[in-house]
């Protein structure tokens, strides 16, 4: 009972700090390169712990984002429905991959949620840029993949949680 407690605490722990990293300021010339820290940590538990986190807390920790970052109320939790869902599709095969292979898929992954958003955006006559710069984003996430898996997974292990 407390692994379990001690378990749901770190998810949702890590849920919070990557809303933090998605608010941090940054200098204008990062900006457009910030990772999608969340999308990130959604995919690394619905790969590893998909009874635990599933497109509900994916969709839940979305309205989380939403209300940070004051966009449009759905917007990033249909964003992170899609990426928990294709997480769920791939898991299998995600967890035979290395690595570096999975940030591929990573970046294909974002790359979509942020599709879905810029589509959003331009349906509900938002402001957005003009050009591909706002998938920049999936490009840094997929390279800071490896960083993401291994601290999770360390977090994980340390505590002696699986």
């Amino acid at each position: 009972m407390a692994g379990s407690v001690l378990f749901n605490s770190l998810i949702v722990l890590s849920f919070i700090v990557a809303g933090l990293m998605a608010i941090v300021p940054l200098p204008d010339w990062a900006i457009y390169y910030r990772p999608e820290w969340v999308a990130l940590v959604v995919v690394y538990w619905v790969v590893n712990n998909p009874e635990r986190v599933g497109i509900g807390v994916a969709w839940m920790v979305g309205i989380m984002v939403d209300a940070l970052t004051g966009s449009l109320f759905g917007l990033h939790a249909l964003g992170m429905a899609l990426v928990a869902w294709l997480a769920l599709r791939l898991r299998l095969r995600l967890r035979l991959f290395g690595v570096f292979q999975q940030a591929s898929v990573i970046l294909v992954i974002i790359g979509l949620q942020l599709l879905l958003s810029q589509w959003l955006q331009f349906l509900f006559d938002l402001p957005r840029g003009t050009n591909m710069m706002f998938l920049a984003p999936a490009l840094t996430s997929a390279l800071f993949w490896p960083l993401a898996w291994v601290l999770l997974g360390g977090l994980v292990r340390t505590l002696d949680l699986n």
